[in-house]
């Protein structure tokens, strides 16, 4: 199985604070990996800096003089350093990333924002739509609903599929369960998998990890920006510290 992405001693700095500490992992084509850890750990800052989203903030606080932004180490991308690439040309590359509590458009209905999503790509959405359709099949059922009509699951399955529009080879994901009920966590969950299923490699960012761990093929678990464990899912599900922080035994 090859490497899709190598992350090689990451660092990011906030002015004085070093909120990714030098970060090395992989992921390999094909695969759902996840990033766990709590609260302010760093996985957001990790999945902007991966979608380029970090660069976007550098540029703008470099202009108006305000928080000095650092970012060292190596992002590579089927080998190609991308580390100081602009957001905009990562999608071209094939990362996506959802946002926790990505915005929706909530004036437009379900189909309205899988269109909009691809706006800029110009070519057809009907077939895209309906892979979307096959992966939640819930978001079929209320096509014509306005987004703000949503529930908070629906809307976040909305997010995703919106991302999936972009036909993204590597599909980064944070924080998706955050706000969702126990049973919603598992259905997202399952719609997670179907996205592998579908072709698409996966990295997901999250601290409720008892939902995740068993359908991610490796996890790395993260404190502070630095890497403390790693794993398969059933190694990560079977140790006492993971379970201790995670799972609440």
């Amino acid at each position: 199985m090859s490497a899709m992405l190598e992350v090689r001693n990451l660092m990011v700095f906030y002015e004085n604070s070093l909120a990714l500490n030098n970060l090395s992992f992989e992921v390999n084509e094909g695969e759902i990996v996840g990033v766990l850890g709590s609260n302010a750990a760093g996985k957001s800052t990790l999945m902007h800096t991966l979608s380029g989203l970090i660069q976007r903030m550098k540029e703008i606080e470099d202009r108006k003089g305000g928080v000095r932004i650092q970012v060292l180490g190596e992002v590579k991308l089927e080998g190609e350093d991308i580390l100081h690439t602009k957001s905009s040309d990562r999608v071209k590359k094939g990362i996506v990333l959802t946002r926790e509590r990505h915005p929706v458009f909530k004036d437009l209905n379900v189909l309205e924002n899988l269109k909009v999503a691809t706006y800029t790509l110009g070519r057809s959405t009907s077939g895209d739509i309906e892979d979307v359709f096959r992966v939640f099949p819930a978001l079929k059922e209320v096509g014509k609903r306005k987004a703000g009509l949503l529930s908070g699951g629906e809307q976040q399955m909305l997010s995703i599929g919106m991302a999936l529009m972009a036909k993204p080879h590597l599909l980064l994901l944070d924080e998706p369960l955050l706000g969702l009920s126990p049973i919603l966590q598992v259905e997202l969950v399952k719609a997670i998998k179907r996205t592998r299923d579908a072709g698409i490699t996966v990295l997901v960012s999250e601290q409720f990890a008892r939902p995740l761990l068993p359908i991610i093929d490796r996890g790395y678990v993260i404190e502070n920006g630095i890497l403390i464990i790693s794993g398969t899912g059933r190694e990560l599900s079977g140790n006492p510290e993971v379970r201790a922080a995670y799972f609440g035994v």
